[in-house]
């Protein structure tokens, strides 16, 4: 049950980040910026950490600081010493009860899931990925009366389903696109040469191989070269299935050896761990799997194939769409109905290279650009679409929508993400930026919409109104007094570096109970600007002089428009123009 909170009572945020998934990085990027970004009048944030074996674990603020998860989890006392310095998850660890129970008590305090209502009074989800985003933890959540951020339980089991996704957009708002799933039975089963041409007559060539629950950017690969061994290279990748050759390990040396099976241990490159060999052995550490290379390879010289226990069950392909990509987010009024943001269109440098994991995170081989550079009447199709499938496919607060705009004009959608990606240069972080929310008001926004969006379901709904009204009126507080507050004036320059400090010290400020920033930029021309929210945005310098030298583009001021109920709700007032300085 309910806890009734007190007005002058700060809103605990559980924020749960980590979790099994691949994504688990990404989503402790995603936690940090939520930990760092809430609302400190209205929010006390805490971290709840999900370790890859389920676990819940209220995490000590201090490993908020980390890089990364394995800097702080497994502790280095639980890491093997022996042999290649691995960095490993937990899941290769061999660990008793009592093991666990002390590696866990060396971050944090365990928590059971009829404990969160002790800790906090709402879950924010900064979380990707299979029992993540597929309705999984959202149906425990509900079991316990907790209420969560996203979508609720058949818009998440949709967003995590890509060939449920395809049928569904197709059967509604349309979906002109060839698409061909494939089985794990039928890959095993049947001659793989012959699948390969039945891929191409149904899809085409050249086109895209999916992991079908996975992140957007999971388990992808562009099938471009009309090859065998490209097609089963590919499809192996979305199985998260790694085929080894006698000569791609006999002849390595040690450090070679050990840096091989470090990408195989990467979740942003490998198949992880555990894995089994050949469908039989299953194998949790690097360790234990280069032992067994050896043996295998000494004892019979014969491909090995390395399996993800995790593996997925069938394979998506779609064919490969010629056009302008983009991601656009989809957010609620008050009266549920969809809200359009500006969409982002991907700009690459290579037409044909995919919006894969690496080109999203690890490399600079595509910028983004806010609206698709294209008609007006183009960019208000994209809307109707998203908002389409927004309304129709069930889903609630937030959603990021990707497609493509073709040569012709036709809209193509795929791949909506219920949970769509929370460090700060995310897509959605940019596009509510545009409507006047920066990333902190956006965090409220979130918050205040998904507890509208569980009263919708039925359940707990009389406590779950006092709550949304007790959140209204503190958010009410908060902006009748942002005129009272210090102003904290933040300077830049017209460099990159000095832009991503502001940005830095924007977003501090901009969370903080206490001071209202003040945003002023000495532009290459030397005339001083006071700039807004939309403007602490941008990617670059570059980008930032470009939007200041151009005119409001219409779609924008038509999103702005149709969002002002929002907007003010959350600040005050509608997004301001920029100002010169006097």
């Amino acid at each position: 049950m309910f806890v009734p909170l007190k007005l002058n009572t700060l809103f605990r945020i559980g924020i749960f980040f980590g979790g099994p998934a691949r994504e688990r990085e990404i989503s402790f990027l995603g936690g940090k910026t939520t930990y760092t970004g809430l609302d400190r009048y209205l929010f006390e944030p805490i971290p709840v950490f999900i370790d890859g074996r389920g676990n819940f674990i209220l995490l000590e603020t201090q490993y908020m600081e980390a890089a990364s998860i394995r800097d702080f989890y497994p502790p280095q006392s639980f890491v093997r010493t022996e042999g290649y310095p691995f960095r490993v998850y937990e899941e290769s660890l061999e660990l008793t009860p009592e093991q666990e129970e002390n590696m866990i008590s060396q971050v944090g305090k365990r928590l059971m899931p009829h404990e969160f209502r002790q800790y906090f009074d709402f879950a924010f989800l900064a979380v990707h990925g299979p029992q993540l985003e597929d309705g999984a933890i959202q149906g425990l959540l509900e079991w316990y009366g907790m209420p969560y951020y996203g979508s609720g339980l058949m818009g998440s089991g949709i967003g995590i389903d890509k060939i449920t996704q395809n049928q569904l957009i197709q059967q509604t708002v349309g979906l002109n696109k060839r698409l061909f799933s494939l089985s794990k039975s039928e890959w095993d089963e049947f001659d793989r040469e012959l699948l390969f041409e039945q891929v191409k007559q149904n899809v085409g060539f050249p086109f895209v191989c999916k992991a079908p629950h996975q992140g957007s950017s999971i388990g992808v690969s562009f099938i471009r070269k009309d090859s065998q061994e490209v097609f089963e290279k590919g499809v192996r990748q979305s199985f998260f299935q790694q085929e080894i050759r006698p000569d791609e390990w006999v002849y390595l040396s040690d450090e070679e050896k050990g840096a091989f099976l470090q990408r195989v241990t990467n979740l942003d490159e490998g198949i992880a761990f555990p894995l089994t060999l050949n469908g039989e052995t299953t194998i949790a550490h690097p360790a234990d799997l280069w032992k067994a290379l050896d043996e295998q390879f000494a004892a019979q010289y014969c491909i090995v194939m390395l399996s993800s226990i995790h593996a997925e069950d069938a394979v998506l392909f779609e064919s490969f769409v010629y056009g302008q990509e983009f991601s656009c987010g989809v957010i609620q009024d008050f009266d549920g109905s969809p809200l359009a943001l500006p969409p982002s269109e991907v700009i690459k440098a290579d037409e044909d290279v995919v919006f894969d994991f690496a080109t999203k995170y690890l490399t600079n081989t595509v910028r983004k650009g806010m609206p698709i550079r294209t008609s007006l009447e183009n960019n208000q199709e994209v809307h109707r679409m998203v908002k389409e499938t927004f309304r129709l496919l069930g889903f609630g607060v937030c959603t990021r929508i990707d497609g493509f705009l073709t040569p012709a004009g036709e809209v193509l959608l795929h791949d909506p993400n219920t949970l769509p990606g929370m460090s700060p240069s995310s897509f959605i972080f940019k596009q509510m930026a545009e409507i006047g929310l920066n990333v902190t008001d956006s965090l409220t926004y979130f918050i205040r919409f998904s507890i509208r969006e569980r009263i919708r379901t039925g359940k707990f709904t009389t406590l779950l109104r006092q709550q949304l009204a007790r959140l209204d009126e503190a958010i009410e507080q908060r902006v009748a007094g942002l005129p009272q507050r210090e102003v904290k004036t933040i300077t830049f320059t017209a460099t990159d570096e000095s832009y991503e400090l502001a940005k830095k010290l924007y977003n501090v400020l901009t969370a903080s109970a206490e001071y209202r920033p003040e945003i002023i930029y000495t532009h290459s021309d030397g005339r001083e600007l006071i700039l807004n929210a939309a403007f602490m945005a941008k990617p670059s310098i570059a980008d930032l002089e470009l939007s200041l030298s151009e005119p409001l583009h219409p779609l924008i001021e038509e999103c702005r428009i149709n969002a002002a109920a929002v907007t003010t709700f959350l600040t005050g007032e509608l997004v301001p123009s920029m100002l010169v300085r006097s």
